[in-house]
């Protein structure tokens, strides 16, 4: 790249004051910066315009120049297929007698034929800093919004995952008798762009639209429009806490609980009631200005009257009082305080100041404070329930941070009904202190941390987010859950690029971009954390589907396409195999209908020789596991209806049934060890002692198994969409 050119026109449109560089001196930076551009001349007059038209040949396009005519097919400031001198002058007497004084000349370029438009752009985000653009462009870019983002810097394979992304892609290829695009020469466009945005900040936007693919596959850009500012630093919201801090809040010897109180539903009853039901070992002090006992136990009248030492203080006193408490923990040398207190900046201005002023207090002395405005948080690895939630999840992998208290506590009490396991959870709350990318930094050197489950509803640091997700992705996967995705209002942009950028789309990027698997609904978040910490990854996006009826077959087929996910055709050599257990009645084809067959060993059988098949990467199954529930309700009917049944014969029958269930449970998971392979079920029927996962101690996966084929199929397509970025992002992950 030529920095000397790029910084002279840059250096004298900033000289002029100008907020937008002319189209003329923005190709010569995109030249520069070793991009396909147009050939074209700069002239002062119609007259000049013509000859440079007749040089060069025609048929030409004229377009007039000048630094408010940003936008000149909306004001007619191109005209397309001239082919004589005449018509260049007649043109350019017209542009002339529209734009006036804001005209300052003329540029002729050859009319570049090809039929696919596309656009490339740049702009940088308030959040996650320079963004690049690509998709289909012209004359539609706004009205089909066919656009893909990326967070510069791009390597190569952000650069190939835009190309291929975009709805238009199919456009790339051959294409009604022109050649295929050249990709290298579209990477050069996309990385020139990345370039320039991370080496002059005081680029804001760049627009290049149309990029044409001419009829050999070349692209070149024939218009370009670049937009300046003052360089603009990305400030952090909040500097890194120390993690050694943070994690120790998760593991304190001995808990303060400041406003303990004796009403039940309180937060200062509610807290330290939830954590002394279980079994954790620590120390608790209950702190109450008036020393009466609460719950039996007996109250000290300040932090300071404890006779042994605090790790972490539990504050629900008033907000008002809460700064006045800092000196006094930091007496007792208290490290942590989780502060479930509201009223600070989510009440307004000066509930902000006041949580300001509490963060300057607490830096000052050393403390972290979690929240305030938290639900608070679990260990179950510690035994430790200080929440709002009394949920029990059992000790697991899974780490879950939440924006949203009572979504958090939502989520706990579901995996504790599913048996999913919990490695720790915190409700954010406001993030005075500790971030969300604090959390993801801290999970992601926790050794029992598989898999990190985050409810985001803002984002106060972009740059870091994104950063820290994509490390964090390279070890573990991170599973996000957006609210509040609605676009803000635009605010007007002088480029299709900066018009086509949203939140919620920078934010998508940067989530595609960071190995983040994104989920749409609040349940999906605890299915894909389930199937991180239960199964292997599975290889590629082949699925062999096994199922009690062909209903369900179909709609697990549509569902995967509808995913990305692939169900091929049976091999001759499987169709043999599984004709040998089969009647001859059976589809034949995947998904393989085992047409209702009673016998038990029937569904192992064909399990297994779906999961030897080397042409597919997972299998899912559906119907077989919950027929317990329905046999259990005949035999009730049965019970009722023929005296001659006894209740031992009923008992004796529904416990061969439940036998047969778990064999074939237990049997799916040492398969699933065999082969390597994941194996997602689906209950026929569900009741209340139905799970999600089904754990073994001498198997290392799991059994898991969904209510829905929708949520199997969305839970693999997750984890297919998290190996796929592993893979492409060099990742050390086995196979």
């Amino acid at each position: 790249m030529d920095a000397i050119d790029i910084d002279a026109v840059l250096a004298a449109a900033v000289q002029k004051n100008l907020s937008a560089i002319t189209e003329a001196d923005a190709k010569k930076i995109f030249r520069a910066a070793g991009m396909p551009v147009v050939t074209e001349v700069q002239v002062e007059t119609g007259d000049d315009a013509g000859r440079e038209a007749r040089n060069m040949g025609f048929p030409v396009v004229l377009k007039g120049c000048g630094k408010t005519l940003l936008h000149k097919t909306e004001t007619s400031m191109v005209h397309l297929g001239l082919n004589t001198e005449a018509q260049v002058q007649a043109a350019a007497r017209k542009m002339a007698a529209r734009a006036g004084s804001d005209l300052e000349g003329f540029l002729v370029q050859p009319m570049v034929r090809g039929r696919r438009e596309l656009v490339a752009g740049m702009f940088r985000d308030p959040q996650f800093g320079p963004v690049i653009m690509f998709g289909l462009g012209g004359i539609f870019t706004e009205a089909l919004a066919d656009i893909v983002f990326k967070i510069a810097p791009l390597d190569e394979a952000d650069m190939d995952d835009m190309l291929g992304s975009f709805a238009g892609a199919g456009l790339l290829k051959a294409f009604r008798g022109e050649a295929a695009c050249d990709i290298q020469a579209l990477k050069t466009v996309l990385k020139g762009l990345s370039n320039l945005s991370l080496t002059w900040p005081q680029i804001r936007e760049i627009d290049i639209n149309p990029l044409i693919i001419q009829p050999d596959g070349r692209p070149v850009a024939v218009d370009g429009l670049m937009i300046l500012q003052a360089p603009q630093d990305l400030k952090m919201s909040r500097p890194p806490v120390d993690l050694k801090i943070l994690g120790a809040c998760f593991y304190p010897e001995s808990i303060a609980f400041v406003g303990a109180s004796a009403s039940i539903g309180k937060w200062g009853h509610m807290l330290p009631s939830n954590t002394l039901s279980r079994d954790y070992k620590g120390s608790i002090y209950l702190v109450n200005p008036k020393g009466e006992p609460i719950m039996g136990r007996p109250v000290f009248r300040s932090v300071s009257d404890i006779p042994g030492k605090v790790d972490l203080a539990v504050v629900t006193v008033p907000a008002r009082h809460v700064k006045g408490l800092i000196a006094e923990l930091a007496a007792k040398n208290v490290k942590g305080m989780l502060l479930v207190t509201s009223g600070f900046r989510e009440v307004g201005d000066q509930g902000a100041a006041l949580e300001q002023e509490l963060v300057d207090a607490a830096s000052k002395a050393g403390i972290l404070v979690l929240g305030p405005n938290t639900m608070g948080m679990c260990n179950p690895h510690a035994q430790l329930y200080c929440s709002a939630a009394h949920a029990y999840p059992v000790p697991g992998s899974t780490a879950l941070v939440s924006q949203s208290g009572n979504m958090g506590t939502q989520l706990l009490a579901f995996a504790e009904q599913q048996d999913i396991g919990i490695r720790a959870f915190s409700g954010s709350g406001n993030e005075a202190m500790v971030t969300i990318e604090d959390y993801m930094e801290a999970f992601e050197i926790d050794a029992l941390t598989r898999t990190v489950v985050l409810y985001i509803e803002s984002v106060k640091d972009g740059r870091r987010f994104f950063n820290s997700a994509r490390r964090v992705s390279c070890k573990k996967p991170v599973v996000v859950l957006k609210g509040g995705r609605t676009a803000r209002g635009k605010q007007a942009a002088a480029s299709h690029t900066g018009a086509m950028a949203s939140d919620a789309k920078v934010f998508d990027a940067a989530c595609r971009q960071a190995g983040i698997i994104q989920v749409d609904q609040p349940m999906e978040l605890l299915d894909l954390s389930a199937v991180f910490s239960s199964l292997p990854l599975p290889r590629g996006n082949r699925v062999a589907i096994m199922t009690l009826g062909g209903g369900w077959g179909v709609i697990a087929t549509d569902l995967c396409t509808e995913h990305g996910l692939v169900v091929p055709p049976l091999s001759d050599d499987i169709v043999d195999r599984l004709n040998r257990v089969l009647p001859d009645f059976w589809s034949h084809g995947n998904p393989v209908d085992l047409v209702g067959e009673g016998d038990p060993d029937i569904p192992k059988t064909c399990l297994e020789e779906l999961l030897k098949w080397d042409g597919c990467d997972a299998v899912i199954h559906l119907g077989i596991h919950g027929k317990r529930v329905l046999v259990n309700n005949m035999a009730e009917s049965v019970s009722r209806t023929d005296p001659s049944v006894t209740q031992a014969q009923v008992a004796a029958f529904k416990q061969a049934v439940l036998e047969i269930e778990d064999d074939y449970t237990r049997y799916v998971v040492q398969m699933t060890h065999t082969y390597s392979k994941p194996v997602l079920g689906v209950s026929l029927l569900t009741d209340t002692v139905s799970k999600t996962l089904y754990r073994y101690d001498d198997l290392g996966y799991k059994g898991v198994f969904f209510a829905s084929p929708e949520r199997a199929v969305k839970a693999l397509a997750g984890m297919h969409q998290y190996r796929q970025w592993l893979r492409n992002h060099g990742d050390k992950y086995p196979g």
